[in-house]
């Protein structure tokens, strides 16, 4: 099975976040994700973020 990871720094960011996030699947991923952005970053949830986050998942696992 495949697996997936978003990186937060592969982002610019204020807050110099380096959180990396992986799942197995990229639903699993997208949820993870975004409660991380909300919490963490101060977003909102919308589609327009969640179709940003998906542009940013990656198969295989994150740089250490």
């Amino acid at each position: 099975m495949a697996r997936y990871y978003a990186d937060c720094r592969e982002q610019p960011s204020v807050s110099k976040c380096s959180i990396a996030i992986s799942a197995d699947s990229k639903e699993e991923l997208m949820e993870a994700g975004v409660q991380h952005m909300v919490s963490v970053h101060g977003h909102k949830d919308s589609p327009e973020l969640r179709e940003e986050l998906l542009k940013e998942i990656k198969k295989g696992t994150p740089a250490a």
